[in-house]
């Protein structure tokens, strides 16, 4: 029997209302030391309903931090304000995970501790400006990673997943998609390594396989997922042939047993047909839940869903404006429209102010 939006999921132990998924959605709205705050805490509990909330990218370590006033999992105050998150969302009735991120060479020297260099796979510089705390700045080139400083990488990934297990998160999420370090890893675009990191898939994938193996050790593979971006030119990535190498990364990814793939169709936050690819193979050759991302409104989550294309649905921007995106979906309510103006940085306005339906109908 083929699925419906509305449905009861099972998601590794965790137990779904619906196969609605809010992805994680950067906000930049914790201040510079990356702590969430009660404002946060309220923002993640207006939108309790999702079936699972995977909450924004959080860096794994100082340097893993590309944006200003994104938040980090990376000390104790960072750990305790997710806490206040967690419980608060828990209090709602509602399920939360923590995507794990390291930015790599999408950064800026003023956001690196001692203003040091971003790194990355290979010393190539990005298109395109970082968010800092001074307004947009062109991305400077970044330094290339030694051999041996890549397992301190995986291990600073290891230890934030063990942080979000002391914060109250129900998983973590591996940010492996959108051009970001992992990403820079996979592709033959920005990795021209010639250690055992570089040159052929198998070793482009060597970094994802190692952040995986450590973070499923502290969780188990039940309460991880990995999100990727097989087409995405986000953050000036690409690949030759992205069709082998995600086959090889998803088929080497199954051995760990992880809960879901998280999949942005197309490129991320614009069109779902951006390149030819087969997203339809990586579902055949993984065995946890398929989550399909990107561009879906109710009518095509249906149809994947119908046709057995996912499993789950994550809708992003439409989350940004209606917190209660659930009810308004299954009654073919309309949609508030999100204010450009106030998606990155700011206060309260634009974050924590759209009215639910009970709200507007009372008004």
């Amino acid at each position: 029997m083929s699925a419906n939006l509305f449905q009861p999921a099972r998601l590794g132990p965790l137990t779904l209302p619906n196969r609605i998924v809010m992805a994680p959605l950067t906000r930049s709205r914790t201040g510079s030391r990356g702590i969430p705050g009660p404002m946060n805490a309220e923002y993640y509990a207006q939108r309790a309903s999702a079936g699972l909330i995977i909450a924004e990218a959080t860096q794994v370590s100082a340097q893993a931090q590309g944006y200003a006033y994104t938040p980090g999992i990376h000390d104790e105050a960072q750990v305790e304000g997710w806490k206040r998150v967690t419980d608060a969302v828990h209090a709602a009735g509602g399920r939360i995970v923590l995507q794990l991120w390291h930015v790599g060479r999408i950064s800026h020297e003023s956001l690196q501790p001692g203003g040091a260099l971003p790194v990355a796979p290979s010393a190539l510089r990005p298109a395109g400006q970082a968010f800092t705390e001074a307004g947009f700045q062109p991305h400077p080139t970044p330094r290339a990673l030694e051999t041996d400083e890549i397992p301190g990488i995986v291990a600073d990934f290891r230890r934030a997943a063990e942080n979000a297990q002391r914060a109250g998160f129900d998983g973590v999420e591996i940010h492996a998609a959108n051009g970001y370090l992992i990403d820079q890893f996979l592709r033959d675009g920005t990795n021209l390594r010639t250690d055992r990191y570089g040159g052929s898939i198998e070793n482009r994938a060597r970094f994802l396989l190692e952040v995986t193996e450590a973070v499923t050790r502290v969780w188990g593979g039940e309460r991880v997922g990995i999100r990727l971006s097989p087409v995405s030119p986000a953050n000036d990535i690409a690949d030759s042939d992205p069709q082998a190498l995600f086959g090889h990364a998803v088929a080497q990814l199954d051995r760990f047993n992880p809960a879901y793939l998280h999949v942005v169709e197309g490129a991320t936050g614009g069109a779902r047909d951006h390149a030819p690819f087969d997203f339809q193979a990586l579902r055949r050759a993984f065995n946890g839940a398929y989550i399909a991302n990107n561009g879906y409104d109710l009518a095509l989550a249906e149809q994947a869903l119908r046709e057995g294309k996912a499993d789950l649905i994550a809708f992003g921007r439409p989350f940004i404006a209606n917190p209660d995106l659930v009810e308004r979906l299954r009654i073919h309510a309309p949609l508030n429209l999100p204010d450009r103006d106030t998606l990155y940085g700011g206060d309260a306005r634009g974050y924590t102010d759209y009215p639910a339906l009970q709200r507007q109908a009372a008004e």
